[in-house]
């Protein structure tokens, strides 16, 4: 019988949460249960496995004996440790895979309590610090000290959860595979006939994807190709003013915000396009990036990327191999590496056939499956 694994994430899905159902749907030698507070997404993550956590019984007494006398951390006092427990007490799964950094930090207790082994994959933003709650870094380090093994997404993450204190011997790369038969390399000529130049960039939108910056670049581009073109696929926060930064830019026409895409419209979106761009930075609170999905469905396809030296992007673009990368919010030299690209399709179309097989080679999903599995493995001291 295969063994059992609790994936415990706080909301099953959000949209960009792709990765995540990827995880869980492709495991083979073990078998998943989802634990959520809040379902959401189901139509587009269908997953019939999962218990969603009802709220933790009021027991005033208990609570205040807890709280007062006994100062037992706040899961425990609330009641949603016991709440927990009793969920995952009939199903008796073998370990708890919980998603992300910051539930891993909220659910310390329970790890340190329960006796259940517990890994806590950490996937960018829940690697930096929080002002808005005081406490959360030294709980973070605790956390890293109490688990016995812990996944990143890439060696950037890795060495910041070093520098949060974790033993380097408990990190183990946990990236996110492709479903490469999903995304085939396409036949692009290697000299593009006009000059409608189509860019284009996948993201949430929010700052860490740079695409002020992005916006900078390509007005500079679009004053010397007037019919070259940027298409945005992403929902988020930022889009009321990015579509104010486009018109001050003389932009608005040759920009279009496509709103979130599916599997298949973004690959057909990427199959008719010339270039990714995607110039992530570091934000003013410390967010960065794993590596970016959408950046490796795009070169699956064949598209070159231009991109920058930021977080896990180096680590799945060989800069003058696989695509461009130049310094973060540097506008001209983005404008730059495109108009590099712009000014030799062969070059570009090389890249991008590079970009394909590099992918193929380091994301494949099976190959990133086996070792999520073998972390498992680890934790059960198989």
């Amino acid at each position: 019988m295969r063994p059992v694994v609790a994936s415990y994430c706080t909301i099953f899905l959000k949209p960009e949460m792709l990765h995540v159902y990827r995880q869980v749907t492709g495991l083979r030698r073990y078998r998943t249960f989802v634990v959520t507070k809040t379902r959401e997404e189901a139509g587009r993550y269908p997953f019939d496995d999962f218990v969603v956590l009802g709220p933790p019984k009021k027991n005033f007494v208990k609570r205040f004996i807890r709280k007062y006398l006994q100062r037992k951390p706040a899961l425990i006092y609330r009641g949603e440790y016991d709440t927990l427990r009793a969920t995952l007490q009939p199903r008796k799964p073998d370990l708890m895979h919980i998603y992300f950094g910051h539930t891993g930090v909220h659910l310390l207790p329970f790890i340190q309590e329960s006796g259940l082994p517990c890994i806590v994959s950490f996937h960018g933003a829940d690697v930096m610090p929080r002002k808005d709650k005081p406490g959360y870094e030294s709980q973070l380090r605790k956390l890293l000290q109490t688990l016995p093994l812990v996944l990143a997404r890439s060696r950037s993450l890795a060495a910041r959860l070093e520098g949060f204190g974790c033993p380097p011997e408990k990190i183990q790369l946990n990236r996110t595979g492709i479903p490469l038969n999903d995304f085939p390399v396409v036949d692009r000529p290697v000299e593009k006939p006009g000059s409608d130049w189509r860019i284009v960039q996948a993201c949430r939108l929010i700052e860490k994807k740079g695409l002020r910056t992005a916006l900078r670049a390509f007005a500079e581009i679009h004053r010397e190709f007037p019919a070259a073109s940027f298409e945005i696929a992403g929902e988020g926060p930022m889009l009321g003013e990015l579509q104010t930064l486009a018109s001050e830019l003389g932009i608005a026409k040759a920009v279009s915000f496509r709103g979130f895409l599916n599997q298949t419209q973004l690959r057909d979106l990427f199959n008719v396009s010339d270039i990714f761009l995607h110039p992530s930075e570091v934000t003013a609170g410390g967010d960065q990036e794993g590596v970016p999905n959408a950046m490796l469905e795009a070169m699956a396809t064949g598209l070159p990327v231009v991109a920058t030296n930021h977080g896990g992007i180096p680590e799945a673009v060989t800069h003058d191999v696989d695509g461009l990368l130049v310094a973060e919010r540097d506008s001209v030299a983005l404008a730059g590496a495109l108009r590099d690209f712009i000014r030799n399709s062969a070059r570009m179309r090389q890249f991008g056939l590079s970009a394909a097989a590099s992918v193929r080679r380091e994301f494949d999903p099976t190959t990133q499956i086996d070792r999520l599995e073998s972390a498992y493995d680890e934790l059960l001291g198989k």
